[in-house]
């Protein structure tokens, strides 16, 4: 019979189940007497060794779990029994070191043993008198640890030689570790020295287009004969076609590091389409190609695209089917819904390429043949198209067969008509002569003549602004502080000061805190705009400017 005891037996005077608590717990636990006689065990420990509590209970622990008797090097029981033994003698808890034991599986499962290491604890529980009356059990099952850190050899050479390679992996892991530090200072470098060239290539090309288109524009306003207009018409033309350049190999970077600027919204296809084929038509007529525009209606009429950067897709792809287009060829868009996709197909009757080299040609800068036959072009453009259509939510697919033509589809989202402002008939009004109701003052800190000189003329449509040049920031900063204008145009790049040393201070002055600093930077990596919008500018606006643009912007803060 086991003996009745307060720790397990009398739980009925207070009404409450220890017995049943005990016996849920999640863990493994045996209650031992004194003669290491089981007295109770967890429901999960019978689970751990495939037991019934009735084979258990009332059972001397080692008859109970006996060493695999096919295992002469077996020490589970002389270790448990030791360790029961110093229980009893020094009255407090004993840890044991990870135990392997032999768990008898049942017949029904196969009989034999089944290996398993344990990591045990022995902990008294003492009576009124200080003696041990029972010993709590609790062992924790690291068989799959021990499996994978001792790999069935001895456990203490596998300890040793785990903690040999343990330090060699940590070795390996820190030189490797270097390693990647290394090279991931070395990307940042080339990140910094990437992003400082573009930088420095987008200002030192945009800051004389600058000047070229704003002034090719004002001459294209002026009286001039056919001859003339027809050239500043190719020089305003020309200057354009090499930002559209340096603008896709900036749109290219950006969209590597996912700075690309989206909005998308519901837009009207018709417009854009329109826009693009307008645009393209003068190439189209010098090269003797002929666009088919499409009449899009119902159902595939609106889509959900940011309006410029699309527009900038059908102009490149556009562009493309006349470049590499026969003469008295076609270029043709389609627009086909389907359901809440819509399909703008532009197919060409070029020369094509093989079908094995259609992945090639949107790997920025692969040109295939197109140099070799005197085709103008860098190589950017279907790889930047397609990264733009990716980001507004569609997709860009390429066919091609030699000798009959590309087929390039754009597949983008479909969209009911959303509420769109009437474009005023007057839009083109602000290019006209315009009389502010005060007269106004314009600083501009800029270094380069050039560009002085196209405001000069600019503001000549404007001739209620009188214009302030500084060429220096410590300069512009005492005019600020002397005169207060009504504007402040800024340039990054001046020789004394750069453009944010100079907006600290205006914005640290109360006398020129609240002036309105409008940035013109040639620099259109985009690094500097939430930089200089940060500091307090109102706006970041990139060179070249055109007319149209500038004057916009002296009507939104100037004409109040």
């Amino acid at each position: 019979m086991i003996q009745r005891t307060p720790l397990i037996e009398d739980e009925a005077q207070e009404g409450i189940d220890f017995r049943s608590i005990f016996e849920a717990l999640p863990g493994q636990y045996l209650i031992l007497d004194r003669s290491f006689r089981i007295v109770a065990a967890s429901d999960a420990y019978l689970a751990a060794t495939m037991t019934r509590r009735d084979e258990l209970v009332g059972r001397h622990v080692f008859d109970a779990f006996p060493d695999n008797p096919e295992d002469p090097d077996a020490t589970g029981v002389t270790n448990l029994r030791r360790s029961l033994e110093r229980v009893l003698r020094e009255r407090r808890a004993d840890t044991m070191a990870v135990q392997q034991y032999a768990i008898r599986r049942p017949a029904e499962e196969g009989g034999g043993f089944e290996q398993r290491h344990w990591s045990p604890i022995n902990t008294p529980v003492l009576d009124g008198n200080g003696r041990v009356a029972f010993i709590v059990h609790r062992v924790e099952d690291v068989t799959e640890y021990v499996r994978l850190q001792q790999q069935g050899t001895e456990q203490a050479a596998l300890t040793s030689e785990l903690r040999h390679r343990m330090a060699e992996a940590e070795s390996e892991i820190l030189r490797r570790s270097a390693e990647l530090q290394t090279a991931n200072e070395e990307l940042r470098v080339a990140s910094r020295a990437k992003t400082d060239f573009l930088s420095r290539m987008s200002h030192e090309l945009r800051t004389p287009l600058a000047a070229i288109l704003g002034f090719s524009e004002l001459l294209g306003l002026k009286d001039l004969g056919d001859d003339d207009r027809q050239m500043v018409g190719i020089i305003n033309k020309a200057g354009n076609h090499l930002l559209d350049l340096i603008n896709d190999v900036l749109d290219l970077s950006r969209i590597e590091l996912g700075q690309v600027s989206m909005s998308p919204e519901p837009v009207p296809l018709q417009p854009i389409i329109d826009g693009a084929i307008d645009l393209m038509k003068p190439l189209a007529e010098t090269r003797h190609v002929e666009l088919v525009r499409p009449v899009v209606a119902g159902s595939g009429s609106y889509v959900i695209a940011d309006q410029q950067r699309l527009k900038q897709v059908l102009i490149n792809l556009i562009s493309n089917g006349i470049k590499y287009n026969r003469p008295h060829g076609s270029v043709r868009l389609t627009v086909a819904p389907n359901g809440n996709r819509v399909y703008v197909i532009v197919e060409d009757t070029g020369m094509g390429i093989e079908a094995g080299d259609v992945d090639r040609l949107f790997v920025p800068f692969e040109r295939l043949q197109a140099a070799a036959d005197g085709i103008e072009g860098v190589g950017l453009g279907l790889a930047l198209s397609r990264d733009l259509v990716v980001a507004m939510g569609g997709s860009l697919s390429l066919s091609s067969r030699r000798g009959a033509g590309t087929t390039v589809t754009l597949e983008l989202l479909a969209t009911e008509p959303a509420a769109i402002e009437e474009i005023s008939a007057a839009e083109g009004l602000e290019l006209a002569v315009r009389t502010y109701l005060h007269p106004r003052r314009l600083l501009y800190v800029e270094d380069t003549l050039a560009n002085v000189r196209l405001v000069e003329a600019i503001l000549e449509r404007r001739p209620s602004v009188t214009l302030l040049p500084a060429m220096l920031g410590q300069l512009g900063i005492d005019l600020a502080r002397e005169l207060v204008p009504d504007l402040i145009l800024l340039d990054l790049h001046l020789p004394d000061l750069d453009g944010d040393a100079v907006l600290t201070r205006l914005q640290a002055d109360p006398a020129t805190r609240d002036i309105p600093v409008v940035v013109l930077s040639a620099d259109a990596t985009g690094v500097p705009t939430e930089r200089m919008l940060a500091l307090g500018a109102k706006a970041y606006l990139t060179k070249p400017l055109s007319v149209r643009q500038l004057l916009e912007v002296l009507d939104t803060y100037l004409d109040s």
